[in-house]
């Protein structure tokens, strides 16, 4: 496909086209059933795609080892699980749901703009309109001139049929339950990997890209490949984040891992040695998450270490941009929003004030006594 061979021509990361592949692969699905080609979709039909995926359930993913059975031999569902949807009882973070999320809707309508845009400036095929359009604006000025001149105007998204996507604040992990996480793994590669996570704030993909001579115990740096610029970056650590390191590597070269300067700094654990993956690391956070019924994510390591470094009066707040790899430094301005726990934390002391206040005896006052003397003298004559 044309679209997606532009897309791996441009200089994004590898796991852009899968992501845009799927979202044109559930919009072809539906033109399938309706026996529609591509080049000749409507904005009826992009209309009635979006409210198709506000109702829909999610495809249940099939776990590989039972992929090929009968649906008689697939194990149901555990019964300790929580209901899709429901928030989760020691993080407070909801579950994931049946529906697709706003966030996921929003990605799709953007992709499948951006890929008749990509056929119409081609001439591909009989398109004549683009069936996912932009909204029209009521006036003639121009989008976002009303906007605040001193800060940088970003180009707005607004495709007719975009969700709206809601603001999501970022969670920390507290110290009490990250240190029943940390207890609850099987390893030191993991016990590496968590204290790393937590120590540089990068992005969990971001750090499985680190190889075994970026690790600089002299300089407790380590280098990793940014997301987005794909530059390469050295990050800070703490001095306990190399010391599981070292117990990893001397560990895994002992079984036979490969060793040299340029090879992957984390492997598998087993035979045959493979570079970590992010699945892989993925589940084994959610592993350690089952131990506590927690739901937190990879991300929430990120989250977790940018809330450390801003919490320090002594760091700057332009040095926690460049280590967390933000183009823009407005970018925090998220993490000075209060969260859910201290929404509630606040709400409870003030109700708590105001109990004490109510069991808390009256103060007397004293009446002022009449002294005739006193009067007399404030307004120079006699009264009594």
């Amino acid at each position: 496909m044309l679209y997606l061979k532009e897309l791996m021509a441009r200089d994004s990361s590898p796991l852009t086209p899968r992501s845009y592949g799927m979202d044109l692969l559930r919009w072809f699905r539906f033109l399938w059933v309706l026996g529609i080609e591509w080049d000749r979709a409507t904005r009826e039909d992009a209309r009635d795609f979006m409210l198709w995926m506000k109702v829909a359930d999610k495809p249940v993913r099939v776990h590989w080892r039972h992929r090929g059975k009968a649906l008689s031999e697939i194990p149901p569902p555990r019964r300790d699980r929580p209901v899709p949807g429901t928030p989760n009882p020691v993080t407070g973070k909801p579950t994931v749901g049946t529906k697709y999320s706003p966030r996921t809707r929003a990605h799709c309508e953007t992709v499948l703009r951006q890929f008749y845009d990509f056929h119409l400036d081609s001439n591909a095929g009989a398109l004549l309109v683009n069936p996912f359009p932009l909204v029209r604006e009521r006036r003639s000025a121009r989008p976002g001139s009303h906007s605040n001149g001193e800060k940088k105007h970003r180009n707005r998204r607004t495709g007719l049929y975009r969700p709206t996507v809601p603001q999501q604040i970022p969670r920390r992990i507290p110290d009490e339950k990250y240190t029943e996480v940390f207890a609850g793994l099987r390893s030191h590669r993991d016990r590496a990997l968590l204290a790393f996570w937590i120590a540089t704030g990068a992005r969990a993909e971001e750090l499985l890209t680190a190889k075994q001579d970026g690790a600089v115990v002299g300089e407790q740096t380590i280098g990793v490949i940014r997301k987005g610029s794909r530059e390469y970056q050295e990050l800070p650590a703490t001095p306990d984040a190399f010391v599981w390191l070292r117990l990893y590597q001397e560990a895994a070269w002992k079984k036979g891992v490969p060793r040299g300067r340029h090879h992957p700094l984390w492997w598998t654990l087993r035979r045959p040695w493979r570079p970590l993956e992010y699945d892989a690391a993925r589940m084994m956070f959610n592993r350690a998450n089952e131990l506590l019924g927690a739901n937190w994510t990879l991300h929430d390591l990120r989250h977790t270490a940018t809330f450390l470094m801003l919490d320090d009066p002594n760091m700057p707040p332009v040095y926690v941009q460049k280590i967390l790899g933000h183009k823009y430094l407005s970018t925090l301005d998220i993490y000075n929003r209060p969260t859910r726990d201290d929404v509630i934390a606040a709400g409870l002391a003030h109700h708590a004030r105001q109990e004490q206040r109510r069991k808390e005896p009256p103060v007397p006052v004293d009446e002022p006594s009449y002294n005739p003397d006193s009067l007399s003298i404030l307004f120079g004559r006699d009264v009594s």
